[in-house]
């Protein structure tokens, strides 16, 4: 694998400047004398729906900084492979077809030298140092990754519509394929596969099952015999799901490249599902990216609490209700408190899928001329339970209190949260979409 200079081994974080890149969640500063490197800077800022950061958790930005830090560093070790094989070896309701498939190609390569990632290391806040192995002794919201370029797909004009033009990713050998692969080990209530399902004829819902290898019909928060992916667009100005066929077309891949991006993908799921399971959380879903260089993979991009959906389960007025650890938390919570707002959010973006024009452009004109609400602000005690949730996980990761205790003080978390619920008398609201 080729790969730019020696990677810094110390960063002045004060000489940075300002950032070359300002998103939603994370901040993005190239570094003097290293060029093929950047520093992410995790926020505090969150963002839902693709509105952008319309809200702030306190300390979420260093958890999610060492949330990263870890789990790269996990998956750049060959012992994290070996458990994710043992797993799936000694998994009963994995088909023996689908196990050979996992087993082989990536699974082998990750075993005997890690995974290849981006991430290079987090920055110590006060040395400066960049720590490459295990946590430094002041962390920091400041990680280092390689730097691939990221190319976004010219829209063209296409009748009287319009088309992205994904040709230049098939003549280049290096950059962040512009995907978005979603990993699935279960149907949680707003699953984009359960409202597929639920539009599809009898026949057609049979043909789905068989291909995701159900025995009984899909329903909400159900775990499947073995992790399924979906595919998104990643640089087009909306998400949008794309089929596998027209998926290997945008990834500039062949075939057999791009299904070993897959593989990867769900791989790399059940090293994340081992970390969570140890105090007690149940992985749902979660989020991967890719870069390619010269035919080989990485891992890039964020893995923290706003990449996956993990959940607690708790018993409440003789129902089950799920409890998230993750930015469902927040989605939910606009939802069933601010359904209004979210109705608007809902309408734009049929407006900008209609039009071909950005989303947020449209959401911010419909809100100034009183169309739709405005962005509403979140109550402080909820965010403080977000908050808490983010810190039990951290302390987790760091291995500064043990899983017992982690996984006591995350379910208490979650009482508190349908407490809040129950306080401003929408805890119907919340099992309606939570209710298992």
């Amino acid at each position: 694998m080729s790969s730019p200079a020696t990677p810094p081994t110390q960063v002045s974080i004060s000489s940075l400047g300002r950032p070359i890149y300002e998103g939603s969640v994370q901040q993005v500063y190239a570094i003097p004398d290293h060029t093929g490197y950047m520093v992410c800077e995790t926020t505090e800022a969150g963002s839902v729906f693709d509105v952008g950061s319309i809200f702030k958790i306190e300390g979420n930005d260093l958890s999610r900084a060492i949330f990263r830090h870890a789990m790269y560093l996990r998956l750049g070790k060959s012992e994290t492979w070996n458990r994710v094989k043992t797993v799936i070896e000694n998994s009963s309701s994995i088909e023996s077809n689908w196990k050979a498939e996992l087993l082989a190609g990536p699974l082998e390569k990750m075993i005997e030298k890690g995974a290849p990632t981006h991430h290079i290391g987090m920055i110590d806040v006060e040395s400066g140092n960049v720590a490459s192995e295990g946590m430094p002794d002041h962390p920091s919201c400041f990680n280092v990754v390689r730097r691939f370029p990221v190319m976004h797909p010219p829209q063209r004009p296409f009748l009287d519509g319009h088309v992205f033009d994904y040709a230049q990713f098939h003549q280049s050998d290096t950059y962040v394929i512009p995907l978005e692969y979603i990993v699935r080990f279960g149907i949680t209530s707003g699953s984009s596969v359960l409202r597929k399902y639920e539009t599809l004829t009898e026949s057609g819902k049979k043909a789905y099952e068989q291909e995701l290898g159900l025995s009984a019909p899909m329903q909400a928060w159900q775990m499947l015999p073995h992790p399924i992916f979906d595919l998104t667009s990643k640089y087009e100005p909306e998400d949008r799901n794309v089929t596998r066929q027209e998926a290997v077309m945008m990834s500039g891949l062949g075939a057999p490249a791009f299904l070993d991006t897959v593989k990867m993908a769900l791989l790399g799921g059940y090293a994340v599902s081992e970390l969570l399971e140890q105090v007690g959380l149940t992985l749902w879903d979660l989020k991967w990216e890719f870069a390619t260089d010269k035919g080989d993979t990485l891992f890039v991009d964020t893995i923290d609490t706003d990449s996956f959906r993990a959940t607690s389960v708790i018993e409440r007025e003789g129902s089950k209700l799920i409890i998230h650890y993750n930015k469902q938390a927040m989605r939910d919570y606009y939802k069933i408190m601010h359904a209004e707002w979210y109705s608007g959010v809902t309408e734009a973006k049929k407006v900008a899928q209609l039009t071909g024009k950005p989303f947020t452009e449209i959401l911010k004109a419909g809100q100034a001329e009183g169309k739709w609400r405005g962005t509403p602000e979140v109550d402080a005690s909820f965010l403080k339970l977000q908050a808490d949730k983010t810190f039990w996980i951290r302390q987790h990761v760091l291995g500064l209190e043990s899983p017992e205790k982690v996984k006591a003080e995350l379910l208490s978390c979650g009482q508190a949260e349908l407490d809040f619920y129950q306080g401003h008398h929408r805890l119907p609201a919340y099992r309606v979409a939570n209710g298992v």
